[in-house]
């Protein structure tokens, strides 16, 4: 339980009756999220219409209700909220500005409306509360016809999103860099991550192929959502759809010890989807050796039970792992099978040692490691100042005074991240 306890200390990262929905609350913690991600689904450009889903994680510890902007100008309709770890529907209602602030949202508009969500559990101490807000919305200043093109044009503060066009459109012009995906159905869609610290100014334009009936306003789907807006899995010999690098689901963090030392501490997190599986098979990387693993679900804070599986041992185990020496190594971590419609947030702690990619060369720190996740961090030791980073990243301060620089990559490839640092104090200059 060291990992743990390391944890604590290093691993610092997000319908009741409408007459009670302006009962303010009283006073609480603020309201803090993380790993948003928005996938808006067009209807008929004639509706000004389009269909949101929302995935969004409290974060705020104890927290039992979670508040979701209305945001002004669009209508609102067909609203429902689900349990990302059950699938299972949440209770919500519309509340006002004023018990959106006295719930927790510091500042909110006094004139703002808020879908209120009442939380399947508390947000677990150090864990989270992962839900899906499916709502449509009206909103003609933001999706209309010009000219005889779709226009869909809205400023993004989120910075994960997609937009799903209506079957039988093509894209003709996207102001963001975006992927282009078709998904199971036919219809395309554009999907970007925004690293960059203001809204994104998307517009997009499209145009009805040749040959194509008229969509009906009509075209949104009444059964409800899946558990995530991710396309399907892509069949093995296409690789299509392609992975929507925006919906990520894994992330991870490395804390860097002192580079004598070689080793450093990580977490990283993921979301197992896949109904009935009941482990998380994380195979060491080769020239790595691993030490202290522990996790847990975020979703409840239940610690999980692991094993560390070499060599042979794997195919004993009959775990699916490729390409199997006498040197690799696996750990498995364990929990209750995954049931359908539903889903775990895992966060798995290991200490790794690597004298190969972290070293002190002189009097110098070297970080050279490839990622391969959209999002990464990594967080120098104490009394290390960056001196250089190959790959652009944003750089920030924890709060015991390390710097940490967060890598995203919206491509499908990896990305070699190679940091030098020098010690503040100059000590073995």
């Amino acid at each position: 339980m060291r990992c743990l306890a390391l944890a604590s200390m290093c691993f610092t990262p997000l319908v009741s009756a409408a007459a009670n929905a302006q009962q303010p609350v009283p006073s609480t913690a603020s309201q803090t999220q993380a790993d948003d991600y928005t996938r808006y689904e067009l209807l008929a450009p004639s509706s000004a219409r389009f269909r949101i889903l929302y995935e969004v994680t409290a974060t705020t510890p104890g927290a039992t209700q979670f508040f979701n902007p209305i945001r002004k100008g669009s209508v609102a309709s067909d609203e429902h909220v689900y349990d990302r770890m059950t699938g299972a529907p949440l209770q919500f209602d519309i509340a006002s500005g004023d018990v959106a602030r006295a719930g927790g949202v510091r500042g909110a508009d006094s004139t703002s409306q808020y879908i209120r969500v009442r939380l399947a559990r508390p947000v677990p101490a150090d864990g989270e509360a992962r839900i899906l807000v499916d709502k449509t919305y009206y909103d003609p200043r933001s999706y209309f016809e010009e000219n005889g093109l779709l226009v869909f044009t809205r400023p993004l503060g989120i910075k994960r999103n997609a937009v799903a066009l209506p079957l039988g459109y093509e894209v003709i012009a996207c102001s963001v860099p975006s992927q282009v995906i078709e998904g199971p159905d036919g219809r395309l869609a554009v999907s970007f991550w925004n690293s960059m610290p203001g809204e994104a100014a998307l517009t997009i334009k499209a145009r009805r192929l040749p040959g194509t009936a008229t969509v009906r306003a009509a075209a949104r789907s009444p059964t409800p959502p899946p558990r995530t807006a991710a396309p399907t899995s892509p069949p093995a010999t296409m690789h299509l759809p392609l992975d929507d690098r925006a919906h990520q689901n894994r992330e991870i963090v490395y804390f860097l010890q002192q580079p004598e030392t070689h080793a450093f501490d990580l977490y990283h997190d993921y979301t197992e989807s896949r109904p009935g599986t009941d482990k998380y098979l994380n195979v060491v990387r080769t020239g790595s050796t691993v030490a202290r693993p522990s996790a847990r679900i975020l979703d409840t804070g239940e610690e999980l039970k692991w094993d560390v599986v070499t060599g042979d041992a794997i195919r004993r185990a009959g775990l699916d792992v490729p390409d199997v020496t006498l040197a690799t190594q696996v750990v498995v971590f364990h929990f209750a099978p995954v049931k359908p419609n539903g889903s775990v947030r895992l966060r798995m702690y290991e200490t790794y040692t690597d004298s190969a990619r972290y070293r002190l060369d002189g009097d110098m720190l070297v970080w050279d490691r490839s990622f391969g996740r959209p999002a990464n961090a990594v967080v120098l030791p104490a009394g290390w100042y960056i001196t250089n980073s190959a790959i652009p990243g944003t750089i920030s301060e924890t709060a015991d005074g390390r710097v940490r620089l967060d890598f995203i990559n919206p491509r499908p490839d990896e990305i070699d991240v190679f940091l030098t640092a020098r010690r503040r104090d100059g000590a073995g200059r």
